[in-house]
């Protein structure tokens, strides 16, 4: 079994993901998958999209011309986040039923919010 990756807040690098936000990033993608973009499921921790930033992803998922699949574990090993001072950036590969890995990227930005991670999807984009 592999160490677990651990939140650290380095400025000066990317890290991997750490291991405690995995779940909760699967969930999105599950989401977005199922064409629930707005997030109106409810994911714990997870801020609803707002309906502009919902078309824009929906938007950009049927442009690169694929179907989302789930995250496999090698998404792990090349998705990264950035502490930036107070939020992380956080960018996670994408995998498409047509291709495997993409050049999809899913954009979350994550806030410390006491002893808890609060999740705000920022968009996904082909970088």
């Amino acid at each position: 079994m592999k160490a677990p990756v651990l939140v650290s807040k380095d400025e000066n690098g990317q890290a991997l993901i750490p291991s405690e936000w995995r779940n909760v990033l699967v969930n999105i993608v599950e989401a977005f998958k199922e064409g629930d973009f707005k997030l109106d499921r409810g994911i714990h921790g997870v801020r609803p999209v707002d309906d502009g930033d919902a078309v824009k992803i929906e938007r950009n998922i049927k442009s690169y011309g694929v179907e989302l699949a789930s995250l496999p574990e090698d998404t792990w090993q090349t998705s990264v986040c950035q502490w930036m001072q107070g939020y992380w950036d956080v960018l996670i590969d994408l995998y498409t039923v047509e291709e495997g890995a993409s050049d999809l990227v899913l954009f979350v930005r994550v806030h410390e919010n006491g002893s808890e991670y609060v999740y705000e999807v920022q968009s996904v984009y082909v970088p």
